[in-house]
């Protein structure tokens, strides 16, 4: 069993970056994609962006342009950066892992309800990291 811990949030002002990341133990993280998710207070769950197996990449029309996706998989890791942070960007932020075999998530983003995944769902999420961003 795949299993992800997110790091890295944080309280930043508007402007500000931070860089979040994803630890992946379990298991190999070369036949998963991966996506981070953000929750804010009253609202869905959303997804921010996603990068395969084969490192394509895809955003979030609200945050393209000033986040970026990327993966080490000899560290077991994906990262977010995240640049320009905005109060709207504030939010749990949630990594989650999609064997190719299961849904080819990056193929389908923006297609389906986060809450909603094809095929039986996600393989495995972490537990979230919170940013903060406020003045």
């Amino acid at each position: 069993q795949l299993r992800l811990v997110e790091s890295g949030g944080g309280l930043v002002q508007p402007g500000g970056s931070l860089t979040l990341s994803c630890t992946v133990s379990g298991g190999s993280l070369d036949y998963f994609s991966i996506g981070w998710f953000r929750q804010a207070p009253g609202k869905e769950r959303e997804g921010v962006s996603c990068i395969s197996e084969g490192e394509v990449t895809k955003y979030a029309d609200s945050v393209k342009g000033r986040f970026t996706i990327s993966r080490d998989n000899a560290k077991h890791t994906v990262y977010l950066q995240m640049n320009n942070l905005k109060p709207e960007d504030t939010a749990v932020y949630y990594c989650a892992a999609v064997h190719i075999t299961r849904f080819r998530l990056c193929v389908l983003w923006g297609t389906f309800d986060v809450s909603r995944p094809p095929n039986g769902g996600y393989d495995s999420w972490g537990q979230g990291t919170q940013v903060t961003v406020s003045s």
